[in-house]
């Protein structure tokens, strides 16, 4: 038998037979794209693969009503909305995509690139969606490029399907690119920030501002977004307080709680809706506290706060503050029943009529009275909630509600006046989330407090008849949140 000759090399001590360069070692790759005869193969051979562009049922018809808005908020000004694109991770690789969500409010898209331009007209405007379409088999970016090259992403919706799905007029990327000159003039959102720079154009705040003055009061379909992403948030709780055992046990800790809730989000919905706190013992008084690298304490307090984006993007924002052994200690108990009372102040005042901000000065006066009461305040109650005092707030530095709606932290660029400085209406969404944050450091507190963080939120709607707290399937008070634990892990 004859081949290619070998020769011996040394490899510890051992021969072993060297190996044989693979034809053309040494020379540079190609670039496939260059090369003709690949590029003819591989557009030949391939069955069409429908693609649906997958969006909620209902979505469409929200997106319509929402541009209808705007539109008469905007007469004879021509608007500019965009995705966005996902963000560098590292190199050349990014972060998963997550469209603006002004953009998903008036088109219920959320591919990436995407732009929706309102175009002015005499009574009103004509909306037009740009997309880039996908490069199917046939096209060089078919297997050259990796964003939207179906050989690498997998099948993708195009234009018709989204004209279709969305019963909007859709046109590809490049047309918009054609008419830059006709945006003179345009208002564009920061979200078309690249656009309007190409365009030669500022980006107008006043257009972000309109978007959200409009989604502070939520539509039906928004409110089911909402309870549907609320709902599968209490599922995402169970599932987590059922593994608390197991990270005790087993020393997996914060992190595995953490990844329980995360995969549970992305398993029901489109994702956890912000970084998922998980926060064990000295850990809990911090407010935001993603890092979740610690252990879980036997004897500790666990705050969980967690939220579930919907694949329609609307997310849910709960807290609760969990024995983890299962039973409160007396000092612990104490604190949560003051977190709790504080919460139960807040929620009365959500109902219509009501102004805004006044769950946060009901709960901020329970939280400043029960403080006073423990010794902890170096002042009168009075002193302390006037607006040149604030001395609870060094245990409570952070607001305890908010819009919620497509953002966690909603509608924030919205008018003072609207947001904030407004009586409450039916379809508002908030939450409601005093909390006392007792760092392990902070000297002021007698020991028995340090180390001891206590957070209660709740996802509220405002109705006609006052409210409704959507998150209420979650037990609030010390002993409900006692058995629902015992209840949960029995069953895990």
């Amino acid at each position: 038998m004859t081949g290619t000759p070998t020769t011996e090399v040394t490899l510890n001590g051992a021969s072993a037979p060297s190996m044989v360069r693979p034809p053309y070692a040494g020379t540079r790759t190609p670039r496939l794209v260059d090369v003709p005869t690949f590029r003819d193969f591989v557009a030949l051979g391939w069955d069409a693969v429908p693609a649906d562009p997958g969006i909620p049922d209902g979505a469409a018809a929200a997106a319509a009503s929402h541009r209808a808005r705007l539109s008469a908020r905007h007469p004879g000004e021509t608007l500019v909305v965009a995705a966005g694109q996902a963000p560098v991770r590292n190199n050349d690789c990014r972060y998963a995509f997550r469209a603006d969500s002004g953009f998903v409010w008036v088109t219920g898209c959320q591919a990436e690139h995407s732009v929706i331009v309102l175009w002015a007209r005499p009574g009103g405007h004509d909306a037009v969606l740009y997309l880039p379409p996908p490069f199917r088999p046939g096209d060089d970016g078919f297997f050259s490029n990796a964003a939207r090259g179906e050989l690498w992403v997998g099948p993708a919706a195009g234009l018709e399907e989204w004209a279709e799905a969305l019963q909007i007029t859709v046109e590809p990327l490049a047309a918009l690119e054609a008419r830059l000159p006709d945006l003179d003039g345009a208002l564009f959102s920061a979200s078309a920030g690249r656009l309007a720079e190409t365009a030669h154009v500022e980006i107008s705040a006043e257009l972000d501002r309109s978007i959200s003055d409009l989604r502070i009061v939520k539509d039906e379909w928004e409110i089911d977004q909402l309870r549907q992403a609320v709902y599968a948030t209490v599922d995402g709780f169970a599932a987590v307080i059922g593994e608390v055992p197991r990270a005790i046990g087993t020393g997996l800790g914060e992190r595995w709680l953490q990844g329980t809730f995360d995969r549970h989000a992305r398993t029901i919905g489109n994702g956890p809706g912000y970084a998922t706190i998980v926060g064990s013992g000295a850990h809990a008084p911090i407010m935001h506290w993603v890092r979740c690298d610690g252990p879980v304490l036997p004897d500790e307090l666990l705050l969980l706060d967690m939220g579930v984006e919907a694949r329609s993007l609307y997310t849910a924002d709960v807290t609760r503050t969990f024995p983890a052994g299962g039973t409160f200690t007396q000092t612990q108990r104490e604190v949560h029943d003051l977190v709790e009372k504080a919460h139960r102040a807040g929620l009365a005042c959500v109902r219509p009529g009501v102004e805004y901000q006044d769950f946060h000065f009901a709960a901020m006066e329970v939280i400043a009275r029960g403080l006073h009461d423990w010794g902890i305040l170096p002042v009168s109650v009075d002193e302390a909630l006037s607006p040149t005092g604030q001395h609870h707030r060094r245990y409570l530095a952070c607001g305890i509600g908010h819009h919620l709606g497509l953002d966690v932290h909603d509608c924030t660029k919205s008018h003072y006046e609207i947001a904030k400085g407004a009586p409450l209406v039916p379809g508002v969404v908030m939450t409601v989330e005093p909390g006392l944050y007792f760092h392990a450091n902070d000297l002021t507190l007698p020991p028995e407090l340090r180390g001891i963080g206590v957070r209660l939120e709740d996802d509220v709607l405002v109705t006609a008849a006052g409210s409704e707290v959507l998150s209420g399937a979650l037990p609030l008070d010390a002993a409900g949140v006692e058995g629902w634990m015992r209840s949960i892990q029995k069953t895990f």
